[in-house]
């Protein structure tokens, strides 16, 4: 129930219901307990929580903060969009956020699953199965940031699927924004911020069980540790069992996610905070459906063209240092170190073509051995100081990025299986050299930016970054007789945003901004593929239609150059083809309507075309882009009589045709998927919720990749969920 919908005391006592597991007495109670002897037992007076939650939270509207929790559906403050802790309408860019509340009545256990609430973003490939990118404003995006920092420069994909057990929000910045994180797609960029630990304890644990065999318990503690003061711990924790919809015919998919956070203020002007994440992921290796005669067959979404043997296991670690100094009102100073490493590792049985009767996919056997490593510092200013009367918010900064890869490649033969009715047990043949990839990028990134105060209700933002490093990128092949040398790499990217409120609850703006992104991709005898660039023209505006409910549009066109695409003529390699162009319109809207009645959603409308190219033909549709998409998704608690407790929603999620590959030799229908939820809070600690996805059971193509890279979406599923909170 929303914490801003229900009485002070009920409001108190939900704020200190977030977690379970503080202490293995207190969740042994809180779990086998009756919830009357939980309520009995834990419940503190109203003086006590009000108090309580006013003096260590603080989570109201006035003291929201970037890196805290949001009450309800909207968030006012972001740092996404500036790196300094901004109200979104003062964002020169358009930046959506998904905040906990959402992820909890969703139920949102993908990172896919909350970005698909943001307008003009779409799920752009699963990676086999393994992991995750998206399709921003058209242009894929395939790394994203934990807390600002991004994963390792040198890899093109995040190695594991993302979990969300930590996530406090995560928010999405339109559009390219290289001044502020370096390397990127011009799209975009996903941001997720952390849970931070509290000095008050607080816990909460869930266990799940749904359709097709899943299971998931996942949780969080948090509390102040004794022994020093200001110190404060957080530790999140899932695991997960998922066999899936999908005919594998073998082991099934697992995922163990672990989080320990620290926080500590020694001082009233000093804040320490130390976030690290441990993945560990056993997958099987899913390609999902095949394109034949310019479509999907979609009478069997389980079937598999893999062999049950066919499997992948990956690991992403992190350890994040933040530490910030208010020298004084006027200055503070940040510095943040993160280390990052993992491995992964695939044996596969991979669909590569259909003979022309369509009657056999014709396949190979497919060996990876990869490992990956990067360090990432962030030295910052931020300064407030005013001249010849005009106020501004100074930010300078210096980052450096170290990371490298190292991934073999080995191949094999591989009897061809039948297309409408595979069968497994192919025998496995010697598997022989294929390529041997290293990488290393190293990057020094300085930037600066002004936030300035022009007038009452103007404000100009500018900035600009330059990044210098260098590349060395060897791909060996067998037919390779020599080591190129390293890439001498440069980029700058300048952004301005102009922002003008008229009256309070408008605001317009209007910006330019670019991206760089050093090529990751592995190209056939290239040895140095020139970096990716885009810039971004977008206009929007937001307006408040309530005070707690908001809506926002932006009209934009991106032009991106140098774009590395699958090799049609060898698809283990990449192209680098010419310019893409997108432009679209776009709306969101979040907040709450009445007491009790939350919403968020968006619609977006986008034409992504090929406008220079010499493999492709010009003119083109980009790979997996719905011309219209949308979504909407609301939910209503029942705020007073016998009912009360009692919380229900709905979404409904629409995706247009998509073309599967940049030929445009295939396309994928549009969709409807229409979910439902339906939960019960007993009292402040319990709740019993049971979410139902895809109600009509429609079968279609969640993320069309390549003619033989096709993630069907799941069928009619139902996850049932019991939390308990302290």
């Amino acid at each position: 129930m929303p914490a801003d919908q229900i009485d002070a005391v009920d409001q108190a006592k939900y704020y200190r219901s977030c977690l379970i597991l503080y202490r293995a007495g207190l969740a042994t109670a809180l779990l086998f307990s009756s919830p009357a002897e939980v309520l009995a037992q834990s419940a503190p007076t109203a003086d006590e929580v009000v108090l309580s939650e006013l003096s260590v939270t603080g989570t109201g509207p006035v003291g929201e903060r970037a890196d805290g929790p949001v009450i309800g559906y909207r968030a006012t403050r972001s740092a996404t969009a500036t790196r300094t802790d901004t109200p979104v309408r003062d964002s020169p860019q358009s930046i959506n956020i998904v905040p906990r509340a959402v992820l909890t009545d969703q139920q949102d256990l993908r990172l896919t699953d909350a970005v698909t609430n943001v307008s003009n973003v779409v799920l752009g490939s699963t990676i086999q199965g393994r992991s995750q990118n998206y399709l921003i404003r058209g242009f894929s995006t395939q790394v994203f940031a934990v807390d600002g920092v991004l994963v390792d420069p040198a890899i093109n994909f995040y190695p594991v699927t993302r979990d969300l057990v930590d996530a406090e929000r995560v928010e999405v910045i339109k559009g390219p924004a290289s001044m502020l994180f370096g390397r990127g797609d011009p799209g975009g960029v996903i941001n997720i911020v952390t849970r931070r630990p509290t000095l008050e304890p607080t816990a909460d644990a869930s266990v799940q069980g749904g359709s097709f065999g899943f299971r998931r318990f996942q949780g969080s503690v948090s509390s102040a540790l004794p022994a020093v003061e200001g110190l404060a711990a957080r530790l999140s924790f899932a695991a997960q069992e998922d066999p899936t919809f999908r005919n594998f015919g073998g082991d099934t998919n697992r995922r163990v996610f672990v989080a320990p956070a620290f926080s500590w203020t020694p001082s009233a002007d000093t804040r320490v905070y130390v976030n690290s994440e441990f993945t560990n992921q056993h997958s099987q290796y899913d390609e999902g459906l095949v394109a034949f005669r310019g479509r999907v067959p979609l009478d069997n979404i389980s079937r598999f063209y893999g062999e049950p043997s066919s499997r992948y296991s990956g690991a992403f670690n992190t350890i994040t240092m933040r530490a910030e100094h208010d020298v004084n009102e006027n200055l503070m100073l940040r510095q943040i170190v993160s280390g990052q490493w993992g491995t992964f590792d695939v044996f596969a049985a991979r669909a590569e073509s259909v003979n022309t009767a369509g009657t056999l996919v014709n396949r190979r056997e497919s060996a990876v051995n990869s490992r990956f490593a990067a360090v990432d510092t962030q030295s910052e200013a931020v300064m407030k100081f005013e001249t010849f009367g005009l106020a501004h918010t100074g930010l300078l900064g210096i980052e450096y990025s170290n990371g490298f890869r190292h991934a073999l490649l080995l191949q094999g033969n591989l009897a061809p299986v039948s297309f409408l009715t595979p069968v497994f047990g192919a025998a496995f043949q010697p598997l022989r050299f294929q390529s041997d990839l290293k990488q290393k990028l190293e990057v020094y990134g300085f930037y600066a930016q002004d936030q300035i105060v022009l007038a009452p209700g103007l404000q100009l933002v500018v900035g600009a970054r330059f990044d210098l490093g260098s590349q060395y990128y060897f791909s060996r092949v067998p037919a390779s007789k020599s080591q190129p040398p390293e890439q001498t790499l440069f980029g700058a990217s300048p952004r301005v945003g102009l922002i003008y409120r008229p009256f309070e609850p408008l605001t317009f703006y209007a910006s330019y901004a670019t991206s760089f992104l050093p090529q990751t991709a592995s190209v056939l005898n290239v040895t140095s593929p020139p970096p990716s660039t885009g810039d971004q023209i977008e206009v929007g505006t937001r307006v408040d239609l309530n005070p707690g409910l908001t809506l926002s549009a932006a009209a934009f066109r991106i032009t991106r150059d140098n774009v590395a695409a699958t090799d049609p003529q060898n698809p283990t390699f990449s192209v680098i083809t010419g310019q893409q162009q997108s432009q679209g319109v776009e709306a969101d809207l979040a907040g709450e309507i009445l007491p009790g009645w939350n919403i968020i959603g968006s619609v977006g409308l986008i034409d992504a075309r090929i406008t220079k190219d010499t493999t492709f033909a010009i003119g083109n549709r980009l790979a997996g882009v719905p011309v219209f998409s949308g979504s909407l998704w609301t939910t209503y608690d029942v705020q007073h009589g016998p009912l009360r407790g009692l919380g229900l929603g709905f979404g409904i999620t629409h995706v247009g045709q998509r073309y599967g590959d940049l030929n445009n030799s295939f396309t994928v229908g549009a969709y409807n998927r229409l979910d439902a939820l339906v939960y019960y809070d007993f009292d402040a600690h319990w709740r019993l919720s049971v979410n139902m996805r895809n109600l009509t059971n429609a079968r279609y193509i969640e993320a069309p990749t390549s003619v033989t890279n096709n993630t069907p979406g799941a069928p009619f599923t139902v996850l049932a969920t019991i939390t308990a909170r302290l």
